[in-house]
This record gives structure tokens, sequence and C-alpha cells, in this order.
């Protein structure tokens, strides 16, 4: 049995899943063979799912989203590095019930990324999601050594609504490091920069930006892209364009003006992590997430195992907290059934307070199910 699952938001890690999981499964086959392979998508849990999977887990201080210091985590094995920017710039960084969607800066997301250079990678996955930001990227490039500019030669103010003053930007002192680096832009979403679909449109509520905010952001990020074409020429306004680019209030759109390549999320995690290999002796894998639901289909974690799964002739089954997808979108993506908290106990409030025992009873199940 391969347990290939993420977390479920709010109640359980991507390791407590499958922790919960192995023991379910073996209250009914005693001695079953489990491995575990938590996953994730390139949003918060990332660094986590590294760790679990064999990486290093390197700390360091850098700034969060309103600047404050917090204590940030990437994971190194080798020289390949997984730099998570909700670790720096997430949602959970902001305090509670505190949104900051014109103000919030990536600033700290620009020194994770250093400290792993600095530790040594060659290689970094830069997972991005969750995020409290939507400055475009341009705090953690300012980290990194670019200028943004207002008229009077000032630095402009943190976050995607100062942008509305940038009258110049200065790359030129990059970190030159990046020029021999694999940068790896990993998302599970592939929205523009601007427009209907772009960052401030999409996600921007998520964040706290009210209808006027998302106006206002939507075009100080336009004018940000303007003022880039202007420093750096044509390509500045085609990578605006390119998927990936609204990704964590676009902060996709600053790690691809230094040279990421964008990757789905799921698919370079899976790589990373050794998801083939751990496949290969799987008789069963076991997936899921907190809410199975339309979103899971595009791009998130246990789509993309099922997708590789089925790919190497494997079953899948997925246990989630929340069942909203029909059998027959399930059997689309690969998943011949689905086992949900709420099966078990109906009660919502319940199954996010007692996630991890309905859990193991929910394992029990397919254990019934699949093995006896």
């Amino acid at each position: 049995m391969l347990i290939a699952a993420d977390k479920f938001k709010g109640s359980l890690t991507a390791v407590q899943v499958a922790e919960r999981v192995t023991a379910g499964l073996r209250r009914v086959v005693p001695g079953l063979d489990v491995a575990a392979l938590p996953v994730a998508d390139g949003g918060d849990g990332t660094v986590d799912a590294a760790v679990a999977a064999g990486f290093e887990r390197h700390e360091v201080k850098v700034a969060g989203p309103l600047g404050q210091e917090v204590t940030a985590a990437f994971a190194l094995r080798g020289d390949t590095a997984v730099v998570e920017m909700a670790e720096a710039s997430g949602l959970q960084r902001l305090p509670k019930g505190v949104f900051a969607p014109l103000t919030s800066s990536t600033y700290g997301s620009g020194e994770l990324l250093r400290a792993a250079l600095d530790a040594g990678a060659r290689t970094i996955v830069f997972g991005v999601g969750g995020s409290a930001t939507t400055d475009g990227g341009a705090g953690m490039l300012t980290a990194l050594g670019a200028r943004f500019l207002d008229k009077d030669g000032e630095p402009v103010a943190p976050g995607g609504g100062g942008l509305a003053e940038l009258a110049s930007a200065d790359l030129s002192g990059l970190d030159p490091r990046f020029a021999d680096v694999e940068l790896v832009l990993a998302s599970d979403v592939d929205n523009p920069l601007t427009g209907p679909k772009g960052a401030p449109a999409v996600y921007g509520p998520q964040k706290g930006a009210s209808p006027d905010d998302v106006e206002t952001l939507d075009a100080a990020l336009a004018h940000y892209a303007r003022v880039l074409e202007d420093a750096v020429g044509a390509k500045a306004a085609e990578y605006a364009a390119s998927p990936g680019a609204g990704a964590a209030g676009g902060i996709g759109y600053g790690a691809l003006l230094i040279g990421a390549r964008f990757r789905a999320g799921i698919e370079v995690m899976l790589d990373v992590l050794g998801f083939a290999p751990a496949l290969e002796r799987a008789t069963l894998v076991i997936t899921g997430e907190g809410s199975l639901d339309e979103q899971t289909l595009h791009g998130k974690a246990p789509a993309g195992v099922a997708a590789a799964a089925r790919a190497a002739g494997k079953e899948v089954v997925a246990v989630c907290g929340r069942l909203a997808l029909p059998p027959e979108a399930l059997g689309k993506a690969g998943i011949r059934r689905a086992y949900p908290l709420t099966e078990v106990e109906p009660d919502v409030a319940k199954c996010i307070a007692d996630a991890g025992p309905i859990l193991e009873r929910v394992a029990e199940q397919i254990a019934r199910d699949f093995l006896s």
C-alpha cells in the first residue's frame, strides 16, 4: 500500500494523514506493508512533505508579509532545495483576523531563496501558493537586489498598492547566482498576472481585497509590468501573460523574470519526492486532501497522484474530509472510490475536530473493501 495524500487543511498535516491511514489499515490487516509518501502541490506543506521524504530542514529568520521577523524553513538534499513561499509570505504569517492585501510583501520569500543559494543549492524548486501577498514578486526581487523607485528616486512602499507609484525599475543588481541555478516555479495555478483571470481578480478576495482593492491592485500590477518592460524589454510583457505569472499574488511573475521554468506543482513534487520508485512497489495507492472538489481536478495533489498511478496501471482510492465530486468525475480523474470522513461522522465540525480517529475508521473500511 502506498499512501500519497496531501494535508487536510486545518485538521491534519500530510504526515499525520499517512500515520492515521496506516494505523487504520493495520488494525484490519496486522503487519501490512505500507509505504508513506506525504505529498504537496507547491503550496503550504511543501517543505514538510520534502522533509518527510528525507530532505534536511533548514530554518532562517526572514521578513514576514508585514515586515515582522519570522522563522521560516526550506528543505535541502544534496544540491536540491525545496523553498515554499508560504513559509515566509503566507496567510498563516499574518496576525489572526488581519489581512493586508495592498501592503503585504514577498520580501521574506526572496530572503528564503537567497538562504537556499547560500546553503549550496543548484536546483531550487520554488513552491508558490497560500500567499498573503499581491505584489507581483516585487518584494522578493528587492530582497534579491532589484530596485523599484518612485519619481523622487525613493523605494516604493511595500506591497502591490505601492507599485502604483513606481517610476523606474533596475534589475542589474539581482543576485548573479541565478544565472547558474535551475529554478523551477512549482504551482497548481496557471493564471496570468493581470486581467479577469489575473492574480488580483481571482485570488485577491481570498486575501481580504475589496472590489476597489482588486481594481487598485490590477492597475498597479499592470503598471509594474509596463515599467519592467522599459527596464528589461519585451520579455517583461511576455512573462506577464504567461501561465503561472499570477501564482501566489504574482510572485510567479517575479520568478519568471529571474529565469524560472513553470511546471505543475504536483508533477514537480512527485519527481522530487521519489514517487515513481515508490509507485512501482505498490498494489494500491491511497491519496487525498481535506476537500475533494472541482478544484482538486485542476492541478491539486490527489489529481496528480491519480494521473501518475493510472499511467502505471495502479488502482487509486482517496480519503477526504468532504466529498463534492460525483463518481463519474472521480473515475475520469483515475480515482476508483473516495472515502469522506462525513460518511462516518455527518457533523462537519466534529470531522474537523476529530479528524485523526475518524480517518483511522475510514482506513479500516478501505482495508475491509480492498484487502480482506
